[in-house]
């Protein structure tokens, strides 16, 4: 099993930067993927970035170029550095675990970007 907790959300103005922070409860060496989600109220829960255990990055179109995943092997940590933010990118923000064939998530993490 593992536990998931995120940090670093806040209130930011559009241009600004934030990095979120996914701290797992195990080796991220032995997890498959980790990956930040993000969802609005009514809105269904949208992939944002995924890093593999090999290091393989995938970004959703609209936050490529702007955010970057990675991952500390050392505190089995994963961050989303997110610059040039956008209204847009307000969301409750998730971090989600592929291990051993099952899906976890953290408690999620508000970040709002003002205009």
């Amino acid at each position: 099993q593992v536990q998931l907790v995120e940090s670093g959300g806040a209130l930011v103005q559009a241009g600004g930067s934030l990095r979120l922070s996914c701290a797992a409860s195990t080796s991220i060496r032995s997890i498959n993927s980790m990956g930040w989600y993000r969802q609005v109220p009514g809105k269904q829960r949208e992939f944002v970035a995924m890093i593999t255990s090999g290091g393989m990055t995938t970004y959703a179109y609209s936050v490529k170029g702007r955010f970057t995943i990675s991952r500390d092997d050392a505190t089995n940590t994963v961050y989303l550095q997110m610059n040039s933010l956008k209204p847009e990118d307000t969301a409750v923000y998730y971090c989600r675990a592929v291990f051993t064939g099952r899906l976890y998530w953290g408690q999620g993490t508000q970040v709002t970007v003002s205009s």
